[in-house]
């Protein structure tokens, strides 16, 4: 392929706004801004279960409680039914024992359900807290995320600026390319890690640092100067100084 020495030589600084563009997404991919928002993030999903099966938890001691409660009632009824009529002395000597003997019964019963119903209030208690815990933490995790996201979008929107910037330089630079050459570079600038063309330094190539055989150099050297060069070693395109 053959291109006037200006052209080639424009490439190199379509090259370097390449670079910089290059550059520029690389730091919009690694703002650490992204890597703290994805941690924070897993952390909010693990708490947003906790928070669910805490949530639970309390329903479901809510309803013990309430059960709890509701056994209660029966015995303290008739705790108090037994304890009337021992007071009114309704009833006869044999009677009046077994009423005493069932009140003292009562007590016990009533007892052990309160006992039941502490614990379950003491539990309840406990998930409340735990619920109240895991929901100040959520909070305090949202905040943070806001914040996160609030810094990484206005340095993505700073950086969008730069390379709308870079990128309209680049058009104006390759405005007057020849089509083909240009497609050439763009094509080993894929494939070579974003460089599709270097400066011919002395001997060595300006892309992949070696130094070229002397019958390379030899071919170089014979070569028109509208000739495009090619690196035997990289084979990137190979730009010569101007004469």
């Amino acid at each position: 392929m053959k291109a006037a020495p200006q052209f080639q030589r424009q490439l190199l600084d379509v090259q370097a706004v390449d670079t910089a563009i290059a550059q520029t997404e690389h730091r919009k991919r690694s703002l650490p801004e992204h890597a703290q928002i994805a941690e924070l993030a897993k952390r909010r999903a693990g708490i947003l279960d906790a928070l669910v099966a805490a949530r639970t938890a309390v329903g479901d001691l809510e309803l013990e409680v309430a059960k709890a409660e509701a056994d209660l009632v029966p015995v303290h009824e008739r705790r108090t039914r037994n304890q009337q009529r021992v007071d009114a002395g309704a009833a006869d000597p044999k009677a009046l024992s077994a009423l005493i003997d069932e009140i003292a019964h009562l007590d016990r019963r009533i007892s052990d359900l309160e006992d039941a119903q502490l614990e379950v209030m003491e539990r309840l208690d406990a998930a409340n807290a735990e619920q109240a815990r895991l929901t100040d933490a959520r909070a305090q995790i949202e905040e943070s995320l806001r914040g996160l996201m609030a810094s990484r979008d206005a340095q993505v929107a700073e950086l969008d600026e730069v390379l709308a910037g870079h990128q309209g330089e680049r058009a104006q630079l390759t405005s007057g390319i020849p089509a083909d050459l240009l497609a050439l570079y763009d094509r080993i600038r894929e494939r070579s890690g974003g460089v599709g063309a270097a400066p011919l330094q002395g001997v060595r190539c300006g892309g992949c640092q070696l130094e070229a055989t002397p019958a390379a150099i030899a071919v170089y050297h014979a070569a028109p100067d509208d000739e495009i060069l090619r690196c035997e070693e990289c084979d990137r395109i190979l730009v010569r100084e101007a004469a």
